[in-house]
């Protein structure tokens, strides 16, 4: 997932999205105490995936916080 689609994301699919990749990534976590994870690299590209996403939600934030200024 890129910014550019992020960029066009609502803020309320925005955040469907974000939980979506935590759950993911726990559900990730959960599969190594059993040791079903083939794809180890898995790990890097869903944290990347959930800061891009946290990212633009900080950046939505903030934009509105200096427009209603």
């Amino acid at each position: 997932m890129d910014m550019k689609e992020l960029r066009s994301m609502s803020d309320k699919v925005l955040n469907e999205e974000l939980k979506k990749l935590r759950e993911q990534h726990f559900d990730l976590r959960s599969q190594t105490v059993t040791e079903k994870v083939t794809d180890t690299s898995q790990f890097s590209k869903l944290r990347k995936d959930i800061a891009r996403a946290q990212t633009e939600l900080s950046a939505r934030r903030i934009k509105t916080a200096k427009a209603g200024k």
